[in-house]
Formats: structure tokens, sequence, C-alpha cells
């Protein structure tokens, strides 16, 4: 019998797994898919590779959580830095989000000047650094009486940012500028849907300045993708099942009995603990119990049916990119909840993801998943958006049809037949959906547990190794 199945190898369930590894427990990792990382692996199309989704690393620096994480497990990425973060295009307004703030304000005051630019956003880096610098707060839901233990750990927190959580975003930032542009709001605005995956109205200040500070700490490339990091991570690990589906999961008195879908590998698992790496909404189709199935029920509606709409290209050309750009119009794109369009670019110099003298883009923009479910209009609006994207990053970032070599996209229908899931970005921490409200990492059934970013504590790298490091306080490992 293991000690741990970790079931999803993504950021949390891949990190969860490595440390567990690391600490001498019996540990298996299971992934449906050849690769790792889930959202955040790397895949190839017709010769070449991309990154999925995620394409960029916040919080691997001294003090912060990814790195404290890694080096608890014992693991140090190889990393290259990305500073500006990104580099934000509006009406031919380009805006470099570079770390050290009197660079970035320099550059902000000649596009978008206002006399509180100076305060608002030293207010933000502020809010940043003393969050990240707080310590001992845990979240548990394994009872009543550990939800409201856990919750009090909360209360320094609480207290010290009162002001921020009380107030959404948009209304503090209104109140805050006095008067502000339509074109300056929707800058903010779209930073923010990035991190928090939701606008302004619907989250508090403080969430909304986490959102906006994110650029402020050291951000990272991964050179090869995301999956050379996800191989790197698990690379020690005793035993890394791909192409291993779990199927299905019974609670039994005092273990778990896991159903496999892979004739090479025993049908069946015993574990002494289940981890699921997969979302929240959907993780009780893996239990026939009542009592179980009643756990998840109520979280069912946290789900917004927010997903991604993905165009990957690669170009050959001589030209110089960022790493980053977010494109911003006046109007949402055709088929999509958004104006502003999230581009990456790989390393001029990463012939591991990319064939020298070429680039591998992966771009990203909000949608919703129940729009991709007509079978009749599915295709002709697939290609609609993927011509309207391909021509908005060509025109913008001056790139020419000549130099496009391969080119294809991918909706939420395709993300639910890889990964099994077409919601992503995870859970949105907002007004409505706050503690004590959100699921924590563990549960009130005996040795089941969660990561990811659809539970504590929200999303991005930073989010998801918050819950890890929570999850690990939680296991007492």
């Amino acid at each position: 019998m293991i000690d741990y199945a970790v079931v999803g190898s993504g950021v949390g369930g891949s990190s969860i797994a490595a440390y567990l590894d690391a600490k001498g427990y019996k540990t298996v990792l299971f992934e449906k898919e050849p690769y790792l990382g889930g959202c955040s692996s790397t895949f190839m199309h017709r010769g070449f590779s991309y990154n999925t989704g995620a394409t960029t690393m916040a919080g691997y620096q001294e003090g912060h959580i990814v790195k404290s994480m890694f080096d608890a497990i014992g693991f140090t990425p190889e990393l290259i830095s990305s500073d500006p973060a990104i580099v934000i295009i509006q009406n031919g307004k380009k805006t470099p989000r570079y770390r050290d703030l009197e660079q970035f304000l320099a550059i902000l005051d000649t596009h978008y000047p206002h006399p509180k630019n100076r305060d608002f956003w030293t207010l933000v880096y502020r809010l940043g650094t003393e969050f990240y610098a707080q310590q001992g707060h845990y979240y548990s839901n394994s009872s009543f009486l550990h939800k409201v233990r856990s919750l009090t750990s909360f209360l320094p927190l609480f207290f010290k940012f009162q002001r921020y959580l009380r107030v959404n975003g948009l209304a503090f930032i209104k109140q805050f500028y006095g008067d502000i542009t339509g074109e300056y709001l929707q800058f903010l605005e779209s930073q923010v849907l990035i991190v928090a995956q939701a606008p302004l109205k619907e989250i508090n200040f403080f969430t909304a300045a986490l959102s906006l500070g994110y650029t402020f700490n050291e951000t990272h490339y991964v050179p090869g993708g995301f999956g050379a990091l996800f191989d790197q991570l698990t690379a020690t690990m005793q035993n890394v099942q791909r192409r291993t589906e779990i199927t299905g999961i019974q609670k039994q008195d005092d273990y778990f009995l896991l159903h496999t879908k892979r004739s090479s590998f025993t049908r069946t698992v015993k574990a002494k603990n289940v981890i699921l790496n997969s979302t929240v909404y959907d993780s009780s189709a893996l239990f026939s119990q009542d009592r179980i199935k009643r756990y998840y029920k109520p979280y069912e509606k946290l789900n917004n049916h927010q997903s991604s709409f993905m165009l990957y290209m690669t170009i050959k050309t001589d030209k110089l990119f960022e790493h980053h750009y977010q494109l911003i119009q006046n109007e949402p794109y055709p088929h999509t909840l958004s104006s502003a369009l999230f581009v990456s670019f790989s390393d001029k110099n990463d012939e591991k993801l990319c064939p020298k003298g070429h680039y591998s883009i992966t771009a990203s923009i909000h949608t919703d998943e129940r729009w991709w479910e007509n079978k009749v209009q599915y295709e002709s609006q697939k290609a609609h958006l993927q011509e309207v994207l391909t021509k908005s990053i060509c025109d913008i970032l001056h790139i020419t049809n000549d130099e496009i070599v391969h080119c294809f996209s991918a909706t939420p229908k395709t993300f639910k037949q890889y990964i099994r899931r077409s919601q992503l970005g995870g859970n949105p921490i907002t007004m409505r959906n706050f503690l004590p409200k959100l699921p924590s990492n563990n549960t009130p059934i005996k040795g089941l547990y969660h990561v990811g970013d659809t539970v504590y504590a929200a999303q991005g790298w930073p989010g998801v190794m918050l819950g890890v490091d929570n999850l690990r306080k939680l296991l007492h490992v």
C-alpha cells in the first residue's frame, strides 16, 4: 500500500508529490497524459513545441513561497529572469512593467499621467511586500471547529489589511484617483484580470493590489518550456505514472482504492491518502459514495465557466521580442470575455523549445466554456477567432504572414479532451467567494486532500504554492 496517491500533475500535484517523495513517503504521481503539468505543460504539434497555457513564473525569489517550497523539495530550477515581466500595448502606447518601481513610474507618467500615480503605485508595491512577509496563517476544512480555529490565524492579516479588504477594487480606484480616464482604467482592469481571473468590481482592492503588483516581484522564463521544469521537479521521484488515468476512487475503512485505465499498470491501487489536483467542481465524478459527493456539491456553484481560447504560432524571423505582451484593444474580441490578449514568446536563445531563428508563441484570452458547445457553429467560430487574433498579433507586433511557419488554436472543448477540464484559471477570490467560503486543501473525509487553482489559496504559481504549503502544514510533514 502506498502512502500518498497524487492524481494530476499540475503545479500543485507535481509539487506536493515531489515534496512527499523527498521526505521519504511512498508516493505515486498519476497523470493521464504523456506529459506533466496539466494547464502548465508543454506539448508538440507537427514537430514544434508550445507551452500549453502558463508561460511565466513568479514567486521564485528569497522570502517567497515558490522558492521556499522548491528549497524544501531540494529542487533548483533552470530559469531566465524576465524584466520587464510584460509589455502592455494599448492604443500604440508601449508600457513595460519593470520590476523597479521608479523605472515603471517614469514610463507610466508619460502614457497615463495623473498626480496620484506615485501614491497609488507605491501603495500597491507596499501591500505586496507586506503581504508576502506575513507568516503563521493556515486554512483547514476538516471540521467546523478546525475551520474556526484556522480562521483565527488570519486575524493579524485581516486587521492589518482590513481597509482594503472591505471595498471592491473598482470603487477603491475610482475614489482614490477621483478622476480617471476610461483608457487608464482599462489598462488597470486588464492586468488584474490576468492574475485574479476576475474584474475589478468583483474583487476586493487588496486582491486587486496583489494582482497589479505581481510584476514587482521577480518573474522568470523557463527554458525548454514548463514541461521541462515538471520533468526536472519530479526527476528523483520513485514512481511517476504517465498515461495513467484514474477513473474512480472508493473510500474504504482506512484506505482508498483507486481504479486506473492502463493495462500495463495494476488496475487497482491501494493508498492511505489521496491528493487530487483536479478541479473541486468536477471531483465528485470520481466517487460513488454519497457522503463524498455531498461534500463536493456546494462547491459546484463556484464554477464560473470562465475558460481560455488559445492561439499557438511558430514564426521564423530575426526580429527581437520580449517574453510577454498584453495587447489591449477598445472593444472585446469576438467570442471572448476580454479586450486584452496575452501573448508569450519563447526566449530567442531557447533552442530546447524552438529551432534557432524561430519563436514559439502562446497567446491566450478569456472566454466562456459554454459558448463552445454548439456543434454547428463550433468550427466556424473557432476559425473566425483564430483569424482575428492572428491578425491582431501580427498588426500590433509587426509580424508578416510569410514569417508564420505554423498556426493553430485550442478552445475549452480542446482542454476538456486532453486535461479533463474546460474551466480554466481556477477559482477567483471574489467578494462573494472569500474565506471562509473558499474550499481548503483538506476535507472532512479522512485522507482526502486537494491542491490546485480551485482550492485555497489562489491562481498562478504563488497562489497554488501557498496551497501546497498549507497542505504540508495540515499533513504535519
